[in-house]
């Protein structure tokens, strides 16, 4: 709307005043405000998330005393690899609040991470093959995601246009 069709509209007192200074101001800066304010309790989250995850897995270490060493040192293990993957999400997190985007290369090394640790997991579980087989699968395609991502990328390609004008060009 114009500013004459919102005069016509509204009748000439306070609010209307308002709500031209509310329509005036750029909702962009509303939603990357917000958007800022939600990831900032995300991270607080995952950061918490983590601390607690830490802490579980120093806890898992008295299971050294009580259990055969190969289950505590597994549990550990899937522990462990688990905070990598809260660490990969963290990761992400804290791009996209640098950036005010996301990455794809992040968003595969976060999902390859995790489900790395989900076969690990399952191979110490003794899982059965097909499980394997489908993991296995997701963790190609995920691969071939990756180095398509970062052959194609649009930032490469900037650059490669960038070192052909330097080249071409006169002194």
């Amino acid at each position: 709307m114009t500013q004459t069709t919102m005069e016509q509209i509204l009748p000439s007192s306070r609010p209307k005043r308002f709500i031209m200074r509310l329509m005036a101001y750029d909702i962009a800066h509303v939603w990357e405000a917000g958007t800022r304010l939600i990831l900032s309790f995300l991270t607080l989250t995952i950061l918490l998330g983590l601390a607690g995850g830490v802490v579980k897995t120093f806890l898992d270490l008295r299971l050294l005393l009580s259990t055969d060493v190969e289950v505590a040192l597994r549990q550990v293990l899937v522990d462990t690899l688990t905070l990598l993957a809260v660490v990969e999400v963290l990761r992400t997190t804290l791009a996209y609040c640098a950036d005010g985007r996301v990455r794809v290369t992040f968003i595969i090394d976060t999902v390859l991470v995790v489900m790395l640790t989900e076969v690990i997991s399952r191979w110490f579980t003794s899982g059965e093959w097909h499980q394997f087989a489908i993991l296995g699968c997701i963790i190609l395609t995920l691969g071939v995601m990756r180095i398509v991502a970062i052959r194609y990328s649009p930032a490469q390609s900037i650059l490669a246009q960038q070192a052909d004008r330097r080249e071409y060009s006169v002194p």
